[in-house]
């Protein structure tokens, strides 16, 4: 009892500490809040096999769509930045789509033809 209440005391008598909420992560390419777990990919802007190490947590459907539609050859060439892939028509038209789903949106997206 005696510890409880040193702890108690030393807090201000206000219980536990409060709990820091983190705040939503959001999906770079779509702007959509992203939730940790099956509908969430990380992403690599420079593909691993092309040297890039930095990831970023995305939606599975963005990812997928992203590789379904570029190389990895032209990830690491052309479309390394957000705003690269964004500006691509493809891409663009994806992401007016996708803006309208839930974040846990999950839908197949085409393998490339190549």
């Amino acid at each position: 009892m005696v510890i409880k209440r040193r702890l108690r005391a030393a807090s201000g008598g206000a219980g536990p500490p409060p709990v820091e909420v983190a705040a939503p992560l959001t999906c770079p390419l779509c702007d959509r809040p992203v939730e940790p777990g099956p509908a969430a990919d990380e992403h690599h802007l420079v593909p691993r096999s092309r040297g890039g190490r930095e990831k970023v947590l995305v939606h599975r459907i963005c990812h997928r769509k992203v590789h379904a539609t570029f190389s990895e050859r032209e990830l690491a060439r052309d479309f390394h930045t957000w705003a690269a892939l964004r500006a691509h028509p493809e891409i663009a038209t994806f992401v007016r789509w996708v803006r309208n789903k839930p974040p846990g949106y999950l839908d197949r997206t085409r393998r490339p033809r190549r």
